[in-house]
């Protein structure tokens, strides 16, 4: 039988509100229904007011993140799928894993995914101390 020790049962419950906490301080009102985001880091940064927040996000099967903007740049590097960016006033731009994308501040942006399995990217953000990482438009 395995025996679990009072240091590994204190370690575990640490990091799991660890990992708690860094998806509360990275929760959004602006959600979509098949994506879903793992924060990996945030730190702040040596640029005064700004901070920097790294993200998974996963797209499920033909799912759409709507319209929003960031507080900050977006660097974007597609890890999987065939997804399909959309920033407004400009023509749409379709990624396949290992492809980059940038996305200034501010600047209003879709994503769908195209493909019929999972699509994902590591989202890189420059944002403002103490905003939203993300905000819907209509």
């Amino acid at each position: 039988m395995k025996t679990t020790s009072f240091t590994q049962v204190v370690a575990s419950v640490l990091l799991m509100a660890l990992a708690t906490n860094c998806q509360v301080l990275h929760a959004s009102s602006c959600q979509a229904e098949g994506v879903t985001r793992t924060v990996l880091q945030q730190h702040d940064i040596d640029v005064p007011g700004k901070d920097t927040v790294q993200d998974i996000v996963d797209f499920g099967p033909g799912t759409t993140f709507p319209r929003h903007t960031h507080p900050g740049e977006e660097v974007i590097y597609i890890l999987d799928g065939l997804l399909e960016y959309q920033i407004d006033g400009k023509p749409a731009v379709t990624l396949k894993a290992g492809d980059v994308f940038f996305v200034p501040a501010g600047v209003v942006h879709s994503v769908r995914n195209l493909g019929n399995s999972s699509g994902s990217e590591l989202a890189t953000y420059i944002l403002e101390k103490g905003q939203p990482p993300v905000t819907c438009v209509q």
